[in-house]
């Protein structure tokens, strides 16, 4: 699955797109597999609990997502972490 990843998940990912292997379905699945694929970026999208930061924003087909929503492996997924600054 193609995701687009924006702000500080770029340092993480070397790329703006990138391909992750997720068979789950949901969100969360890909969600999963991007951390796991990309550790660097776990800080940025998960709390110390392992729960999705309120502030991250993850859409499907330009849509915002919840973890539990159904993603088909063709969707175009966007994550969008936290943003600091002003």
């Amino acid at each position: 699955m193609e995701l687009t990843v924006y702000g500080p998940l770029r340092s993480a990912t070397g790329e703006k797109r990138v391909s992750v292997d997720s068979e789950g379905g949901t969100v969360r699945a890909v969600v999963e597999a991007f951390v796991a694929a990309y550790p660097r970026a776990d800080s940025h999208l998960v709390d110390d609990e392992g729960t999705l930061r309120p502030s991250v924003r993850v859409t499907v087909d330009g849509e915002r997502a919840d973890l539990d929503d159904d993603c088909p492996p063709d969707a175009d997924v966007a994550l969008f972490p936290a943003m600091r600054g002003g």
